[in-house]
């Protein structure tokens, strides 16, 4: 069974950085589109950064300059570099992969807490 494991959230000051990690372990194959999505309370999950098979990136326009996201093949993992953390960053951070023919996984969250 195919399951992914986010870490490396916590609890930061405005302007502080943190660096997610998402690993991917069971039979996976054809790995696709790797990407971060965060939900606030109250809000819905939204998009935050992608990466395609080949490494293009894409970033919604709040996190553009801020958030880097990269990822390992080899290792099968995903990670997202978040740089000047603001308030506003606080959310649930959900990894997803898209997998195989038409397969997509989700991991279970790593929060990130941005307050002074």
């Amino acid at each position: 069974q195919v399951q992914l494991v986010e870490s490396g959230g916590g609890l930061v000051q405005p302007g502080g950085s943190l660096r997610l990690s998402c690993a991917a372990s069971g039979v996976i194959f054809s790995i696709k589109t790797m990407a971060w999505y965060r939900q606030a309370p109250g809000k819905q999950r939204e998009l935050v950064a992608g990466i395609t098979s080949v490494g293009n990136t894409s970033y919604r326009d709040s996190v553009k300059g801020r958030f880097t996201i990269s990822r390992d093949n080899a290792k099968k993992t995903v990670y997202l570099q978040m740089n000047s953390l603001n308030p506003e960053d606080t959310a649930l951070y959900y990894c997803n992969v898209q997998w195989g023919f038409s397969y997509n996984t989700w991991g279970q969250g790593t929060q990130v807490t941005v307050s002074s």
